[in-house]
């Protein structure tokens, strides 16, 4: 038995020869590799995309220095000082920290006893919760992502409100989830255009994102559109991922429906948590109900959602801590002093901007905003409401967000928890700058023919 026989041989100018039992064979040049440096980011932080960044961060204007700046823009209840969270609220953190229970590690879900705490407060007969219902997050915004991630693979599509809150459309397409825009309707206070809606929905449909009370419209969905909104879920067997974190924090006027109460045969994930309704955004307490009436979810979706929140160890344990006479303690005059605040603002702006030539406002009826339709053709000076509030901050100091940051251009976001008298000099100066600025048809023809 013979075996053939190699021999490789390489000189100093990397040529490269093959011996075979005698024969040669050359193969050229080799490159002898040099190691480089060639680190980049992954695909994941390119497709991460947030809309208000990008429009704010290109709004590079100063503020007019003879007037001082309101800032209008910022869903942060905290900002002026002027809504403290209850005493309650506070002492309940400290007793939890003075107890030097809660200095370690908790369960990536939460501790079970403030998942029960969680699951009794907000569990009734027509949608029951018990402990293994609650998956505690970091805020309200982890409980969304951990939603969309257990929900939506890439490639499929989730349902998004138009105008709605930018982060859903930042986190679906950081994950490769294609978004559609369902639209809502001002005319209807910010009522879901059902048929848009249905339309939208094919066999890649992952879930139907449903935010009430709204941000960034200050809507309230009655409970007969509540159940019009699930029925368009069951026909198309589509889950829903709702997004209360404004629950409970709705006018007198209002009735706050959540919608898993309202369900007999959807699947609903209800994302809430401490932010807004306790005015304590910075202490990062979210949750993450699972309202699942026919075992439709089974344990697939619940393992899921344990698992995804084994990536990073859920929110403070102090806050945890101190969860149970959070909810217990803060008495019902906070709630009401804090809606009896957004309730006198929102009428106030909405009055005063109301009788302003040029705007649209669209009442509220809870959470901490109200929109502005703009009516462009009045205002032929600026492209867009990006121009608009842009100058609006150069010549007035006022800053609001321009709604195009919610996929809804020509309208303007106001957040309602500056203090009154805030509010009273934001509206004044808003109302003097479209006075300057408003054109009425015969000028506003002309100055197009200018052009």
């Amino acid at each position: 038995l013979r075996m053939d026989s190699y021999l490789i041989q390489m000189n100093g100018n990397s040529d490269v020869h093959v011996h075979r039992n005698g024969n040669s064979l050359s193969l050229g040049k080799v490159k002898s590799r040099k190691p480089r440096w060639a680190v980049r980011a992954s695909e994941m932080s390119k497709k991460t995309f947030n809309p208000i960044r990008a429009i704010v961060d290109t709004m590079k204007v100063e503020p007019n220095p003879n007037k001082p700046m309101i800032s209008l823009s910022l869903g942060d209840p905290t900002v002026f000082g002027n809504l403290p969270t209850d005493d309650e609220v506070i002492q309940a953190v400290k007793e939890a920290l003075d107890s030097g229970n809660y200095n370690g590690y908790a369960p990536s879900v939460g501790y079970q006893s403030c998942r029960q705490v969680v699951a009794a407060y907000y569990s009734c007969p027509e949608a029951p919760l018990e402990a293994q219902d609650v998956i505690l997050t970091s805020g309200c915004s982890q409980a969304i992502e951990l939603a969309l991630a257990v929900l939506a693979n890439p490639g499929q599509n989730i349902l998004v409100p138009r105008p709605g809150f930018s982060l859903y459309k930042t986190l679906a397409l950081s994950m490769g989830i294609e978004v559609k825009f369902y639209n809502l309707l001002p005319e209807k206070s910010w009522e879901i255009d059902l048929k848009h809606l249905e339309s939208l929905v094919d066999a890649k449909t992952a879930c139907l994102i449903v935010n009430n009370p709204s941000n960034p419209c200050g809507s309230v969905f009655s409970k007969s559109h509540l159940q019009k909104i699930l029925a368009v879920a069951s026909r198309q067997c589509v889950p829903i991922l709702a997004d209360e974190i404004y629950g409970d924090m709705v006018f007198a006027e209002c009735k706050y429906e959540p919608i898993a109460t309202l369900s007999t045969n959807v699947p609903i994930l209800s994302c809430g948590g401490l932010a807004k309704r306790w005015l304590v955004p910075g202490w990062r307490m979210g949750w993450i109900l699972v309202n699942d009436r026919r075992d439709i979810f089974g344990n697939e979706i619940r393992d899921g959602l344990v698992s995804l929140s084994q990536r990073i160890l859920g929110p403070c344990t102090i806050v945890q801590g101190a969860l149970e006479h959070i909810i217990h303690r803060t008495p019902p005059e906070f709630y009401h002093n804090t809606l009896s605040f957004l309730k006198s603002n929102a009428d106030l702006c909405y009055v005063a901007l109301s009788a302003v030539s040029g705007l649209q406002p669209v009442r509220p009826s809870g959470a901490m905003y109200l929109m502005v339709g703009i009516e462009m053709e009045h205002f032929p000076k600026f492209e867009n409401d990006v121009e608009f509030t842009k100058q609006l901050i150069s010549e007035q100091s006022v800053f609001c967000l321009p709604a195009s940051c919610f996929e809804y251009p020509n309208f303007f976001r106001v957040v309602l928890t500056v203090p009154e008298e805030m509010m009273v000099e934001a509206c004044s100066r808003i109302q003097e700058f479209c006075e300057r600025h408003y054109q009425g048809n015969e000028g506003a023809q002309d100055l197009e023919c200018d052009k």
